[in-house]
């Protein structure tokens, strides 16, 4: 079946930490942790007319995958309520193969 993992493709991230949310309120982890964490980058301005502002989703050691979730035929939590789509879980193999050239994505597996 093959190791199954977490694509992140941070482009998309909106920033709305629905992940985090529905991370906690599946595992009842209290409002400091969590399977994942939305980190800000920036903004700054590195050149003329050029900005870093990006969200990116952290997976943290917390995660599980949701392996209840995954077991009952369902997406982890993060990935289910992912408001921008930037996040999609399945297997490692299948994954790496949806990454864009030139495209900020993350691949995270346990």
């Amino acid at each position: 079946m093959g190791r199954k993992g977490i694509l992140i493709n941070y482009d998309f991230c909106t920033g709305c930490h629905s992940c985090e949310v529905s991370c906690r309120v599946e595992h009842g982890y209290p409002d400091d942790q969590g399977g994942v964490i939305v980190v800000q980058v920036g903004p700054w301005e590195y050149g003329p007319d050029r900005y870093q502002y990006s969200f990116v989703p952290v997976i943290t050691d917390q995660c599980d995958q949701c392996f209840e979730r995954v077991d009952a035929g369902k997406d982890p939590a993060c990935v289910h309520h992912c408001q921008a789509f930037a996040m999609k879980y399945g297997r490692i193999d299948d994954l790496s193969k949806e990454v864009d050239e030139g495209s900020k994505s993350i691949l995270y597996y346990l």
